[in-house]
């Protein structure tokens, strides 16, 4: 198992402990979920955020 399965499985499992039932659980559940999944891919170096960052501000990779 990676950490990118980890940090997604945890989110997961934090937003089910967190707020259990309805809409609003379902929200806290996926916005958790893809904060875990998105640490996990940056602990893993599958994710670059200076890349994502430069790209929303129109600069080219050097």
């Amino acid at each position: 198992m990676n950490n990118t399965t980890i940090g997604l499985l945890a989110g997961l499992v934090l937003g089910f402990a967190w707020a259990f039932g309805g809409f609003f659980a379902f929200l806290i559940v996926l916005v958790l979920g893809t904060v875990g999944l998105a640490v996990g891919r940056w602990l893993d170096g599958h994710h670059d955020f200076e890349a994502l960052r430069d790209s929303r501000r129109g600069r080219r990779p050097r």
